[in-house]
């Protein structure tokens, strides 16, 4: 209950005012002529004006509102060293315990761990605010974070986020010491078989004489492991090299230091993707045609592809007496391309070539042994490929994969995806292919070369299970064989057409060895907190598979078959960090989170970070090391909010009313029996 004095005027406030003028000009006038009844006349002035103002006193029922405080305890991944996050939820429990024991107090206990925005930071100022979202900014008591100092959303200096202090109980101790590698500077690309820099450093903290030397360790998508050594305290340049397209996965770690408080801050890494300069392709039409145009269209459609392109339209034995100078047609580079330039190339394409006098027979064995040597061929052929000037009877032949029988089958069918293409990364997949014993929906070819498949693998297949295209390795490098020169009406949409663009742009990044077109291969990757693991196989089983957890822990994962050739499975991704897969000779990684979380970008505990935001606040920052009980108080706004062992949480007051009661102080007719008495004993006082 409170009692307080308000004012109802039974006139406007400015009239009663003038009244009040005008009773003090005449009792003025009369206290100069000294009349004997004066006094008494002021008190029925005063009675007067104080009737008009009508006092009342009015009882309020009030209901005291609780203030909100909130314990935002830190549980982020750098609690994890040593006690500090056992350290921290004990403190949190008496803390909490303390505040409840308080009079008309809610508490609010908050976990924060690390932030899953980029960077895997603490965020406990926006846990904060999410506490205390839906309370009034006047009857917030303050806040309390028990942290061990490394938070990474502090408000701009001077600034308190909710008006009310906030205090810090920091984990750990104040001098603490670690090793931290860090990478200053990694490019996000480069080119294949070139190197790129990349920066780092290695810091020491908390030791008056660190070590001159560190020894770095660096792993390229888990290979053999390449040693360097650093010097602690200063910036240095490490040169790797970039050895294929796609992304690759490098890992640094540094030895242990003179001072240690987790190794995870040792470890880094950068993902770098690697790209190719330019693809540069030879392609050798032997004769025009249809289809020769598809080809053309299709590799000058990448901007990444530098064409070479030729097409012999006067051969040597096509003479004629027509003067050389006044030839529109330019002589063909033989030499330099098959001798000077030969290795520049990344891809080469015999398309409908047969064997005629331009090329040496040496030159021929020069393609062999660029093909050997990690060289790329396809040899996209048609009636060409079974005459006897067929290149498969030149050097070439060691290279091919099929061993023409001199006989073309005439005849519409329709090209079918074998077993072994249905696995393949080149043809698996391919719209319209025959599925379950369906028949593929795309249009016929006319025309096939018969041919003997001799190495490699066949992938699709014409009438009477002829070989169509055979996939081949040799030596280092990759050979094609298209054993039919039709591809191209699929591009004209005969009967419906075909995939043909993509069956075309798939083979030829094959040859020029596009990792997720291997025909072997393991990937891993985290989306929404779930570890996703495909394995890609020309197998038609696979034994488990072994997955390292970022902690170090390792289990060994089944994979279930989803498609041909085709396995996956998928887990948890708890932990941060990189996961490592392996099974047999294929290794991949896949990273949970920030790769170089700033969660561990320095994990000493400190006070120099809160500081500034404590100081704005009126909070207070203690170790509790030193003080891990204080006591907690409720003070009034305006008084000091923490000192020696204690901590302040301000006590807002604010309140509700329930009921309200009114009683009037000078009712009309007391009024007027006082003003009529008054005023009798003002005349009676005059009258003597």
């Amino acid at each position: 209950m409170d009692l307080t004095l308000a004012w109802q005027p039974h006139l406007t406030w400015w009239f009663i005012a003038i009244l009040g003028i005008l009773a003090s000009a005449i009792l003025l006038i009369a206290v100069q002529r000294r009349a004997q009844g004066a006094p008494w006349r002021a008190l029925v002035l005063g009675l007067v004006l104080l009737a008009l103002a009508n006092p009342v006193l009015v009882k309020e029922d009030r209901k005291k509102l609780p203030d909100v405080a909130a314990v935002v305890v830190d549980t982020s991944a750098s609690q994890d060293i040593d006690d500090r996050k056992r350290t921290a939820r004990e403190a949190a429990d008496r803390i909490a315990a303390r505040m409840r024991a308080l009079d008309n107090l809610d508490v609010r206990v908050i976990e924060s761990g690390t932030a899953g925005a980029e960077g895997g930071g603490t965020d406990l100022f926006a846990t904060l605010n999410r506490a205390l979202g839906d309370v009034p900014p006047d009857r917030i008591a303050g806040a309390i974070f028990i942290t061990d100092g490394q938070v990474h959303d502090v408000p701009p200096l001077g600034e308190s986020p909710i008006g009310a202090p906030i205090h810090m109980l920091l984990t750990g101790a104040p001098d603490e010491g670690d090793r931290k590698l860090t990478i200053e500077q990694a490019p996000r690309f480069g080119i294949v078989n070139e190197q790129v820099t990349l920066k780092i450093r290695v810091d020491d903290f908390g030791t008056d004489t660190p070590p001159a030397q560190a020894t770095l360790t660096v792993t390229i998508d888990g290979g053999d492991p390449l040693r360097l050594s650093v010097a602690p305290g200063r910036t240095e340049e490490v040169r790797l090299p970039i050895a294929h397209g796609g992304e690759n996965v490098i890992e640094l770690e540094v030895n242990e230091g003179p001072r240690e408080l987790t190794l995870l801050n040792n470890r880094a890494v950068a993902v770098v993707s690697g790209v190719r300069d330019r693809l540069r392709v030879l392609l050798i039409s032997g004769e025009p045609h249809a289809g020769e145009r598809t080809w053309r269209n299709l590799l000058k459609a990448d901007p990444a592809v530098d064409l070479v392109h030729f097409t012999i339209l006067r051969p040597p034995e096509k003479q004629d007496d027509t003067p050389i100078d006044e030839l529109s047609l330019i002589a063909f580079p033989t030499r330099e391309l098959f001798v000077d330039k030969l290795d520049e190339f990344d891809l080469i394409i015999f398309d409908r070539y047969r064997r005629r006098a331009i090329l040496l027979p040496a030159y021929y064995s020069n393609i062999a042994r660029y093909v050997e040597n990690g060289g790329a061929l396809l040899v996209a052929s048609g009636e060409d490929y079974a005459s006897t000037l067929s290149i498969y009877r030149t050097a070439l032949g060691a290279v091919l994969p099929g061993r023409p029988s001199g006989q073309t089958v005439d005849g519409g069918y329709k090209p079918l995806i074998s077993p072994d293409g249905a696995k393949h990364p080149v043809t698996a997949g391919l719209p319209g292919a025959n599925k379950d014993g369906k028949p593929p929906s795309w249009g016929r070819w006319f025309r096939i070369a018969e041919a003997e498949r001799i190495s490699g693998r066949t992938l699709m297949s014409g009438p009477s299970d002829l070989p169509l295209l055979i996939l081949d390795r040799v030596g280092d490098g990759r050979v094609a064989l298209m054993l039919s020169d039709h591809a191209w009406l699929w591009t004209r949409g005969v009967e419906g057409g075909g995939p043909q663009a993509e069956l075309l742009r798939r083979l030829a990044h094959w040859l020029m060895k596009e990792p997720d077109l291997e025909e072997e291969l393991l990937r891993g990757r985290v989306e929404n907190g779930q570890l996703r693991i495909e394995r890609q196989t020309m197998e038609d089983s696979l034994p488990p598979l072994s997955l390292t957890t970022p902690s170090g822990k390792t289990q060994a994962i089944a994979l279930t078959q989803y498609a041909p050739g085709r396995f996956k499975t998928e887990l948890p991704a708890e932990e941060p960090g990189l996961y490592r897969l392996k099974q047999g000779q294929l290794s991949a990684v896949a990273a949970s989170g920030s790769l170089n979380a700033r969660e561990f970008s320095d994990v000493r505990a400190t006070d120099a970070i809160l500081k500034p935001t404590a100081a704005a606040s009126g909070g207070q920052i203690q170790w509790l090391r030193d003080v891990p009980d204080p006591q907690i108080r409720l003070v009034d706004p305006g008084r000091d909010t923490g000192g020696s062992g204690w901590l302040g949480l301000r006590d807002n007051g604010r309140y509700i009313v329930t009921a309200v009661s009114e009683m009037a102080l000078l009712s009309p007719w007391l009024a007027l029996v006082l003003i009529l008495g008054a005023l009798l004993w003002a005349w009676r006082v005059e009258g003597r």
